[in-house]
């Protein structure tokens, strides 16, 4: 965070907020992030607390990780200066499968740019990843 309490934006415009665990945190980041991305911050933590109600939160690496356990991760999201990309840590076991690869096997994504439908779509992986092994990141 910025001196005087605001929330410093780091590249691409994704906010820098304080690594902890708990809704309050990733409401935290939801509110900072710029423009229409906040509201799909927000959409995306509705959808991931609606497919998994037990989910626990956490903020690493300016970013929110949603889990079965805590340190066991199956999501997360972050801003980039176009889009905001979901990550699933079990993406190649879903079906379909998201569309981008990641340098880890398993690791897919789902880019998400200004206007773009994907409330369906990640509901359907949500429902899926949350009860495969996640990541201890």
């Amino acid at each position: 965070m910025a001196k005087n309490g605001e929330v410093k934006l780091l590249s691409g415009g994704n906010p820098q907020i304080p690594r902890g665990y708990g809704d309050g945190r990733v409401q935290d980041y939801i509110a900072a992030m710029p423009g229409w991305k906040s509201r799909v911050g927000a959409d995306l933590d509705e959808i991931i607390e609606r497919q998994a109600p037990d989910v626990e939160k956490a903020i690493k690496w300016n970013q929110p990780f949603y889990g079965r356990d805590r340190d066991c991760w199956f999501t997360s999201f972050r801003c980039y200066t176009r889009y905001v990309q979901i990550a699933f840590y079990s993406g190649s076991s879903l079906d379909p499968e998201p569309p981008k690869r990641g340098k880890h096997e398993s690791v897919r994504y789902l880019d998400i740019f200004e206007g773009d439908e994907f409330a369906e779509r990640v509901a359907s992986w949500v429902r899926q990843a949350k009860d495969l092994p996640g990541d201890n990141i």
